[in-house]
């Protein structure tokens, strides 16, 4: 009986975190939460495994959530057809994309696909307005760093304008 005290009283003392809870930690939507908070979004996260060439969503296909790159390589790109392709950015892990269609109903401005064999972690606008009814406090905090991240991708946006901008109206001279 003393031995079986013993492994309960510590059964949790040293477990380790799961690949995805030290995923999420890395994604600043979800900073700054707590053990306890993050495991609540682990239990709404879904996985998904794309293989390389794989589409995981098209240029104007309906939103539906954001991504976390878990494992892989994924390559988001406007054009088409994959002789046409201009990658714009490349993606590894930790990495994540697709946040805007957290908030709204609108169409990808882009599309993504698998560079090779790649885990995802989706993360979409139902499970947060299900999360925001069930735990206010936790929703809002996704809610502020996601507005954290989108107005650092605006900003950073607004100065590559500006730069391309300056840069015409020298050539321009």
């Amino acid at each position: 009986m003393k031995n079986a005290l013993w492994s309960n009283v510590f059964k949790n003392w040293q477990t380790e975190e799961s690949q995805t809870v030290l995923t999420l930690k890395q994604v600043p939507v979800f900073s700054g939460l707590r053990p306890r908070e993050l495991k609540a979004v682990e239990n709404l996260v879904h996985n998904r495994t794309y293989q390389p060439g794989e589409m995981i969503f098209k240029r104007l296909a309906p939103g539906e959530g954001m991504y976390i790159i878990l494992s892989g390589k994924v390559e988001i790109y406007l054009e088409p057809e994959p002789e046409q392709r201009n990658v714009l950015a490349t993606l590894s892990n930790g990495d994540f994309f697709g946040e805007l269609s957290l908030l709204d109903d609108e169409v990808r401005s882009a599309a993504a696909v698998a560079a090779e064999a790649t885990e995802l972690l989706g993360f979409f606008r139902p499970d947060l307005f299900s999360l925001l009814e069930r735990n206010p406090e936790l929703g809002n905090k996704i809610l502020i760093n996601l507005a954290r991240v989108i107005s650092t991708r605006l900003r950073k946006t607004n100065d590559l304008l500006t730069e391309a901008q300056k840069s015409l109206s020298h050539e321009s001279k």
